[in-house]
C-alpha cells in the first residue's frame, strides 16, 4: 500500500465559481446558482441533465416535480416532465445521444425505466422510445445504481434487496431485450460498471460487503468473487485505458482497484468516501474532512448537515495529488466541456479547469528540481505527453545531477535517454577520462544502436573497445545482423585495421562487401594472397575486373599460376565462383585481355601461356595481344641456345606472321622482326606489303648474289627498276660479278629497260668489268637499232609517198570536176539509183540509206569513223599544248630538260594549228578547197 501523505502535492486546477453572464450594461456577472434541492445529477452530450430540483424543506413543488432538467454551456435551463412523482436515478451516455432515467409515476415502490432519444422530439419534448418497470416481478425494493454499456446492448439496474437486473439486446426496443436476474444478495448493491476489452464484456458488482465481476459474453454468465469487502453509494468507477480499465472501489481506509479476474493495486487514502469519480486519468474522491463529526450509519449516504468535504485528485501513475480543496455539502462532480463541475448543495456550482501541460510542468518541475525529485518529474512529464524536447532537457538536468554526485554510472544512463535530442558531444566530452571509458562506451553503444553515430564517434567506440582489450563487446558490435547495422563500416574498418585486428576488419569487409578494404587488408597486412585471389574469384565482373587491375601484379609476383588461370577465366566467359550453374544463368562476361598484359610484368612464362591460351580459345582478341605473343616468342627464339628448340620457336613465330593477324600493324610486326633480326619474317613481311626494293636491299646487305637475281626474276615484272637497280649493284662491286652482270645484262635487254649509253656508264664504275662483258649486249643492241633504223626508214618513204598522192588528189580536187563513177551504193552495195548522195572521198549512197545511216549531212559515213580518230587526236594535243604550267614544272625538277622539251615538241606544243571548221562568206580564194564538197552534196541534194 502506498500512504498518499507521502505523496506531492500540486496545484494543477484552476478553481472558479460558474457566474450568470453579463447583462447589457456590462455590469459585473453574479454567480450562477441552481434551485435549491438536485436530487440526481449526470452529464454527457454537452449538458448538465439533473433530476427532480426539490425546495430546501424538501416538500416536492408541484410545478417541478418529475421534471428532467438540462444546463448547457449557455447557463440556458430547460426541462420537460419525465414521471408525475420523481426521478430517482439519470445515465446520460457519451456516445450516443440516449438518456436512461428511473422514476416513478405513482406512490409505492413500482421504478419504472425510460429510455430517451435526445436528438427526437415528441411534441417537443426528447423521444421516449422504451418504458418498463425496473423490478421484474412483483418484489417491492429500491433501485440503488443504474449502469448502461454504451453500445446500447446492455443495462444493469442495482436494488437495494442486494439483486442485479441484467437488459440484454438493444435497450431502445421492447422487442429485441431481454431482461433477467442476473444476481442475488443480502447486501445493497452500491455499484455497477461494464468493462469492454476486445470482444469480451465484463460486469462488474460491488455491494456494501463484496465485490463480483461477471463475464457477458459466454453463456450462463459466469462470475467471480474478487473480493469480501464493499464501499457505499458512488463510492465506485471504472479506470480509462491508462490503468488498464481497473475498476475502482473506494473503501473508508483504502481504495482498492480490480481487474476481472483479480484485485490489483491499492492505495492508503483514508477518511470517509463519498463520492468518486474517474476523469483523463486522475482519480476523483470526494471525503468528509477530518475534522468534522464521524461517518453515518450508511456509509456513502448523503450527508444531512452541512459538513465541510474535501475534493482530492489523485494522480495515480506518478503518484501525487494533482489539486486538493474543501467545499461545502458537495453534491456531485460532474465531467464536460474539458472541465470538472463540482455542485454544491446551495445551489453553486464550480468549475476546475486544468491548467496547460506547459504551465503544469514549469510549476512542478520548479520544485522537484529544487528538491531533486528528477524521477517524479520525468514520470509527470510522460503522463502529461510532454514532448522529446522537453523530456529530453529533464534527462539532461538528472544527468548532471548524477554526474555531480560522482554517479557516473547513474548519469550516463540519463544521458543515454537525450540520444537525439542532446548533443553527443556534451557528454562525450566529460567522459574522456580513461576511467570513465566504460560509461563513454555504454553511451557510444547506445548512439548507434539508434543509428545516430557519425564517423568520429564509430572510431570512438571501437578505440574504447581496443583499449578494454574488450574482443567479444567487439564482437558483438560488428557482428550484428544485416538490418541492424548502426554504425559506419568504412570508418570501422579503418579503426580496427589501424589496431592491428585484422580478422575483424576482413570480416567486416566482406560481410558488407568492401571489397577494395577486403583485399587491401589481405594482401598489405595479412599477406593472405591465396584468400584474396579466390575472394576475388567470387565477385561480380565489374568488381573483379577492376581489382585485377589494381592488384594484379602483387598477386602475379606471389601466386602466378592461380593468378594466371583466374585471368584466363575473366578473359573468355566469366562466372564468379560458388554461382549456380544451369540453364538459367546468363552467358559470361569477358574482360579486354589486352588492358591485363602490364599484370604479368617479369612474368614472361604466365604471359606467354595467357597470351596462347587468348590466341587458341578467342581468335578475335585484341590486336595487343598478338603483338604482345609475337614480341615474346622472338624474344625466346633470339635468347635460345637449343637448336632443336629454336627451330621450334622459329616455326612459332613464323606461323603467328602468316596467321593474317598483322595487316593493320604491318609497321610494328617489321619494327619487331628487325630489332630481333628475324630474317624469315622480315622477308615475309616485304613480300606481304609488296616492298621488292626492300627485299633486294635486304639481299643486297647480305651479299646473297643469288637471291638478288631470284628478286628480280619473281617481282621484276611488277617493278621493273629492279634490274636497273641490280645492274648498279653488281657495277658497284669488285669482285668478279661478271656471270651476275651477265644475267642482268639479258633482261635489260630483252625487255628494253635501259638505253645502251646509261648501261655503260653504270658498269664504267667497275673496274673488274671489261668490255667482253658487255660485248654481247652492245652488238645486239645495235642490231636493233640497224633493224629500226631500216624500218623507220622504209615508213618514210611511205608517208612521203602518201603524201604525195594525197596533195596529187588535192590539186586535183581544186582544179579539175570530179567525176563520180560508182554504181553501187557504198552501203547496201546495190545498183546505185536516184536519188544518190555522193561525196568527194568517192563514196556514194543512196539517199535513204544516207538518211538511215549518216549522222551528219555533211559527213560521209564510210570515213567518219576514222575522221574523228584523227579529229580526237588533234583535239587532245592541242590540249596537251596548253599545259604551259605542267610544262614549266617538269623542266624544273627534271634532271634532263633536254628530253622533257622533246617530250613537248613532239606533242606539237611549239607549234600553231588552226582547225577551220566553217568560213564566213566574202573569202572566195581561200574558201574553194573547203566549199567544193559542200556544193558537191547540195547538187546531188538537187539531182535527186
Amino acid at each position: 500500500m502506498a500512504a498518499y501523505l507521502q505523496w506531492r502535492r500540486f496545484v494543477f486546477f484552476d478553481r472558479e465559481t460558474v457566474r450568470e453572464p453579463s447583462g447589457p450594461d456590462g455590469a459585473g456577472a453574479k454567480p450562477f446558482a441552481l434551485p435549491p434541492g438536485i436530487a440526481v445529477c449526470d452529464s454527457g452530450r454537452g449538458s448538465l441533465v439533473f433530476g427532480d430540483i426539490l425546495c430546501g424543506a424538501g416538500r416536492c413543488l408541484a410545478a417541478r416535480r418529475g421534471q428532467i432538467w438540462f444546463l448547457p454551456r449557455s447557463l440556458q435551463l430547460s426541462s420537460f416532465q419525465a414521471y408525475k412523482l420523481r426521478v430517482t436515478h439519470l445515465y446520460q451516455l457519451k456516445q450516443h445521444s440516449i438518456l436512461v432515467s428511473i422514476g416513478e409515476d405513482e406512490e409505492g415502490i413500482n421504478p419504472l425505466v425510460k429510455v430517451w432519444n435526445l436528438e427526437k422530439r415528441d411534441g417537443g419534448n426528447p423521444l421516449c422510445t422504451r418504458i418498463f418497470p425496473a423490478i421484474p416481478g412483483n418484489k417491492p425494493t429500491v433501485v440503488s445504481c443504474l449502469s448502461v454499456h454504451e453500445n446500447l446492448n446492455f443495462m444493469a439496474i442495482g436494488f437495494a434487496d442486494g439483486s442485479v437486473v441484467l437488459t440484454k439486446g438493444d435497450i431502445t426496443r421492447d422487442r429485441h431485450s431481454k431482461t433477467q436476474i442476473l444476481h442475488e444478495g443480502s447486501y445493497p448493491v452500491t455499484g455497477l460498471a461494464f468493462r469492454q476489452s476486445g470482444k469480451t464484456t465484463h460486469l462488474f458488482v460491488v455491494t456494501t460487503e463484496n465485490i463480483q465481476s461477471y463475464m457477458l459474453s459466454v453463456k450462463d454468465y459466469p462470475h467471480l468473487e474478487l473480493d469480501t469487502h464493499g464501499c457505499g453509494l458512488r463510492c465506485s468507477s471504472l479506470s480509462d485505458p491508462s490503468q488498464d480499465l481497473q475498476f475502482i472501489v473506494a473503501g473508508n481506509e483504502c481504495v482498492y482497484l480490480y481487474q476481472p479476474d483479480e484485485r490489483g493495486p491499492c492505495f492508503a487514502f483514508e477518511g470517509q468516501k463519498l463520492i468518486v469519480h474517474w476523469y483523463r486519468g486522475y482519480l476523483i474522491i470526494v471525503s468528509k474532512d477530518r475534522k468534522t463529526s464521524p461517518k453515518s450509519e450508511f456509509a456513502g449516504n448523503e450527508a444531512q448537515n452541512s459538513d465541510k468535504q474535501v475534493l482530492n485528485i489523485y494522480d495515480l501513475c506518478n503518484k501525487f495529488i494533482a489539486y486538493s480543496s474543501i467545499f461545502d455539502d458537495i453534491v456531485d462532480v460532474l465531467a464536460e466541456w474539458g472541465s470538472l463541475y463540482v455542485l454544491t448543495r446551495d445551489g453553486k456550482i464550480h468549475v476546475l479547469q486544468e491548467k496547460d501541460t506547459q504551465t503544469k510542468l514549469e510549476a512542478c518541475q520548479f520544485m522537484l528540481f529544487r528538491k531533486n525529485l528528477f524521477e517524479m518529474a520525468i514520470n509527470l512529464a510522460k503522463s502529461h505527453h510532454l514532448d522529446s524536447d522537453g523530456l529530453s532537457e529533464i534527462f539532461r538536468q538528472y544527468g548532471d545531477h548524477l554526474y555531480n554526485k560522482g554517479n557516473h554510472d547513474g548519469a550516463i544512463q540519463q544521458y543515454i535517454r537525450t540520444i537525439g535530442k542532446l548533443e553527443p558531444s556534451y557528454v562525450i566530452r566529460k567522459f574522456l577520462d580513461a576511467q570513465r571509458i566504460h560509461n563513454l562506451t555504454a553511451y557510444l553503444q547506445m548512439l548507434h544502436l539508434q543509428s545516430l553515430a557519425n564517423a568520429d564517434h564509430t572510431t570512438l567506440l571501437l578505440n574504447c573497445y581496443t583499449k578494454l582489450k574488450d574482443s567479444s563487446k567487439l564482437e558483438e558490435f560488428i557482428k550484428t545482423s544485416e538490418s541492424e547495422v548502426h554504425f559506419d563500416v568504412e570508418t570501422a574498418i579503418k579503426v580496427l585495421r589501424q589496431a592491428g585486428y585484422y580478422s575483424h576488419a576482413v570480416y567486416l569487409a566482406e560481410k558488407h562487401e568492401h571489397h577494395e578494404w577486403y583485399l587491401k587488408i589481405q594482401l598489405e597486412d595479412i599477406k593472405n594472397y591465396q584468400e584474396a585471389l579466390r575472394y576475388i574469384g567470387k565477385l561480380p565482373f565489374e568488381q573483379a575486373e577492376s581489382n585485377m587491375k589494381r592488384y594484379g601484379k602483387i598477386l602475379m609476383h606471389h601466386v602466378p599460376n592461380e593468378t594466371t588461370e583466374l585471368l584466363k577465366n575473366l578473359c573468355t566467359d566469366y562466372h564468379p565462383s560458388g554461382a549456380n550453374e544451369g540453364p538459367g544463368i546468363l552467358e559470361g562476361k569477358k574482360a579486354n585481355s589486352e588492358e591485363f598484359i602490364p599484370v604479368f610484368a617479369n612474368n614472361s612464362r604466365e604471359l606467354k601461356a595467357f597470351l596462347e591460351h587468348m590466341t587458341e580459345v578467342q581468335a578475335d582478341s585484341p590486336q595487343g595481344v598478338y603483338d604482345t605473343l609475337l614480341e615474346l616468342r622472338l624474344q625466346n627464339w633470339a635468347h635460345e641456345q637449343d637448336e632443336q628448340i629454336k627451330e621450334k620457336l622459329h616455326n612459332e613465330a613464323l606461323t603467328l606472321l602468316k596467321s593474317g593477324r598483322f595487316k593493320t600493324v604491318f609497321d610494328k610486326a617489321l619494327v619487331l622482326c628487325q630489332m630481333h633480326n628475324f630474317k624469315d619474317g622480315v622477308l615475309y613481311l616485304y613480300e606481304q606489303g609488296k616492298l621488292f626494293q626492300q627485299i633486294m636491299h635486304y639481299h643486297m646487305q647480305n651479299e646473297q648474289y643469288k637471291k638478288v637475281i631470284e628478286v628480280c626474276e619473281l617481282y621484276g615484272d611488277q617493278e621493273a627498276c629492279l634490274w636497273e637497280q641490280a645492274l648498279g649493284y653488281f657495277a658497284r662491286k669488285e669482285e668478279n660479278c661478271k656471270e651476275y652482270i651477265a644475267a642482268v645484262l639479258k633482261h635489260i635487254e630483252n625487255k628494253n629497260l635501259m638505253p645502251p649509253l646509261l648501261v655503260v656508264q653504270t658498269l664504267a664504275h667497275n673496274s673488274t668489268a671489261t668490255l667482253s662483258v658487255i660485248k654481247d649486249y652492245l652488238v645486239n643492241k645495235l642490231q636493233k637499232q640497224s633493224r629500226q633504223i631500216e624500218q623507220d626508214e622504209q615508213r618514210i618513204q611511205k608517208y612521203r609517198e602518201e603524201t604525195t598522192r594525197i596533195r596529187l588528189e588535192i590539186e586535183e580536187l581544186k582544179s579539175s570536176p570530179k567525176i563520180f563513177q560508182k554504181t553501187k551504193c557504198s552501203i547496201c552495195t546495190s545498183a546505185l539509183e536516184l536519188p544518190s548522195v555522193h561525196f568527194l572521198c568517192g563514196h556514194s549512197f543512196h539517199q535513204h540509206c544516207f538518211e538511215s545511216y549518216s549522222e551528219s549531212d555533211s559527213e560521209c559515213p564510210t570515213c567518219m569513223p576514222e575522221n574523228r580518230k584523227v579529229m580526237d587526236m588533234i583535239r587532245a594535243q592541242e590540249q596537251k599544248r596548253d599545259l604551259h604550267d605542267q610544262f614549266q614544272h617538269q623542266l624544273k625538277c627534271s634532271n634532263d630538260g633536254f628530253s622533257v622539251v622533246a617530250d613537248y615538241f613532239g606533242r606539237g606544243v611549239f607549234n600553231k594549228l588552226t582547225l577551220i571548221t566553217d568560213l564566213p562568206t566574202g573569202k572566195t580564194a581561200a574558201t574553194i578547197e573547203a566549199g567544193l564538197q559542200r556544193e558537191l552534196l547540195i547538187h546531188t541534194k538537187r539531182s535527186t
